[in-house]
């Protein structure tokens, strides 16, 4: 299958640049993937959709304001750094102009926060080594700034946006979008209505933004991400599975750590470590049985995801009714949920 099948016409300006007031207010297209039956709700109505039993898996990641700046010693300039991936006080950050971040080079970003450039690795990535005086993510919130997409061009007023409203685990470079729809006024309606609300863990990476390179999508290799689901989520999956319930998997990144540790009986269990799954069709679903999504980039993995829940056709058939109805795209866009 190609790239180039996964191709639709999106006018920019129906590119969300900021987030409805009220997060649950987005629009909400219910789809029938069996089907390709199309209902025009909001968001606040999914509740209508779920029924008691079912499970509601959330990604609780917490995103980093990872993008910081800072300048070599004695020189007046702005270098933008990307923090994408930590051990210890040892950071992979993108960064730009690179030509100014060589080995060795210090980089001073406060009177409280400075690095050195220990390597570079092959694809030009660099390790930068901090030093800092007081906590290293309170000093970071004070500097740094969301990472928003390369889509979205407007300043966010309130970085919280940015967040899920359970964010809790720190360690994102992108937010896992189709959570930013949910308030706890509705979590808490979800959970009066006996629907099942757990939470797993996916550090989202910048490889969510990169663009598939090949024609043949089989050629592409995918980012890898860290991944958490402890034995209280898998028993309550797998306890949903046995009665006949629902998966509901809100995001791709819940898709992807479910699918990942999920064997051919649809049984999940307590498990940590990287995935690089890559999702397109035919792909054949082990445990996911529905999901909430936003609408994804053209010729992206999320896009080729989401089409394996249904089909190719349904979802582009989709997306085109999305465009007609003037539907808002992207990260701080509508969503979808696939039945």
């Amino acid at each position: 299958m190609k790239t180039s099948d996964f191709y639709y016409d999106l006018p920019k300006e129906l590119i969300a640049q900021h987030p409805v007031k009220e997060r649950d207010h987005s629009r909400l297209m219910i789809l029938n993937k069996k089907t390709g039956e199309i209902e025009h709700k909001h968001f606040y109505d999914v509740i209508e959709y779920l029924n008691p039993g079912d499970v509601l898996v959330l990604n609780d990641t917490k995103v980093m304001p990872a993008r910081i700046y800072g300048h070599r010693k004695d020189k007046e300039e702005k270098i933008e750094f990307l923090l994408l991936n930590r051990k210890n006080d040892i950071w992979e950050c993108l960064s730009k102009p690179g030509k100014k971040a060589k080995i060795g080079t210090e980089i001073i970003f406060s009177d409280k926060l400075c690095a050195e450039v220990i390597d570079i690795s092959e694809d030009g990535s660099r390790f930068l080594k901090f030093k800092y005086d007081g906590i290293f993510e309170e000093i970071l919130d004070e500097l740094g700034e969301m990472p928003l997409p390369p889509y979205i061009t407007e300043k966010l007023a309130d970085k919280n946006r940015y967040q899920t409203v359970y964010a809790k685990e720190e360690g994102s470079a992108a937010a896992p979008t189709a959570g930013l729809h949910f308030t706890k006024d509705l979590l808490a309606k979800l959970e009066e209505k006996g629907i099942i609300i757990c939470y797993i863990t996916l550090h989202v990476g910048l490889g969510t933004f990169r663009p598939v390179k090949a024609d043949n999508i089989e050629e592409h290799e995918m980012h890898s991400e860290y991944f958490i689901m402890h034995k209280d989520v898998a028993d309550k999956i797998n306890y949903a599975k046995e009665h006949g319930n629902k998966v509901v998997a809100v995001g791709t990144t819940s898709v992807r750590t479910i699918e990942s540790i999920a064997d051919e009986n649809g049984r999940v269990n307590e498990k940590s470590g990287f995935t690089k799954i890559f999702i397109y069709p035919p792909y054949k679903f082990k445990c996911v049985d529905s999901l909430i999504t936003n609408f994804h980039l053209p010729e992206s993995t999320l896009l080729m995801l989401v089409s394996s829940l249904s089909s190719r056709e349904i979802i582009l058939n989709a997306y085109k009714e999305a465009v007609k109805e003037k539907y808002r795209f992207f990260s701080f866009g509508d969503a979808m949920f696939i039945k």
